[in-house]
């Protein structure tokens, strides 16, 4: 099958998105196909491949693992059958702390920590369902990065509902709760995505 030739007026699952072999890489939002972006400019992975080591070597000897796109993210409502998940992220990097939730596919359930780094691609619809479907399963903590405008957002779940942050720019220290000791210096991040394309 070829992307093409996907009905994106239907609604799917995660037994239809295991078995699609093209091309394009897809994510699921209850149900609906999102394409995503071409591949990003070299700013943006450069943030995330700092963000992905940085975490990665806190990590070590610690029990939470830390993945970088691609990496199947389920987010199952009501059954971990394959044909009721309608839900299914690439986040640019994800922290698990409970291992249960690994499988050889990815992860199943909610991430503790996910981060998403903006591309000039990323539209607000898309956002704003991805904000929400963090916040449904349950994501501790939703981290929104701005390379272009060089600020962080933390969204942390409260309650079941996600409470934003203040925006983090050049200068600021982020920690978190969720790793505790770890801190992440956003001039160091930034330094060089201030430079002409």
């Amino acid at each position: 099958m070829q992307f093409a030739e996907l009905d994106l007026s239907k609604s799917y699952t995660y037994a239809d998105y295991f078995k699609w072999r093209f091309e394009e890489r897809v994510e699921l939002i209850k149900g609906k196909i999102f394409k995503m972006s071409p591949a990003p400019n070299r700013f943006h992975q450069e943030i995330v491949g700092s963000i992905h080591i940085l975490i990665g070597m806190f990590l070590q000897d610690k029990p939470c693992k830390v993945y970088v796109a691609p990496f199947d993210v389920r987010l199952p409502r009501k059954s971990n059958n394959d044909k009721e998940i309608i839900t299914v992220l690439q986040p640019d990097v994800c922290v698990v702390c409970d291992l249960t939730k690994l499988d050889k596919r990815g992860c199943i359930g909610a991430p503790d920590i996910v981060v998403e780094v903006l591309s000039p691609g990323n539209n607000a619809k898309e956002l704003k369902n991805k904000h929400d479907a963090y916040e449904e399963a349950g994501v501790k903590e939703y981290w929104v990065v701005s390379p272009q405008d060089q600020w962080l957002r933390v969204y942390t779940l409260v309650d079941g509902r996600f409470s934003e942050s203040p925006y983090y720019t050049a200068g600021d220290i982020v920690t978190t709760p969720v790793l505790p000791g770890f801190s992440l210096d956003l001039e160091v991040l930034f330094k060089d995505s201030n430079e002409e394309e």
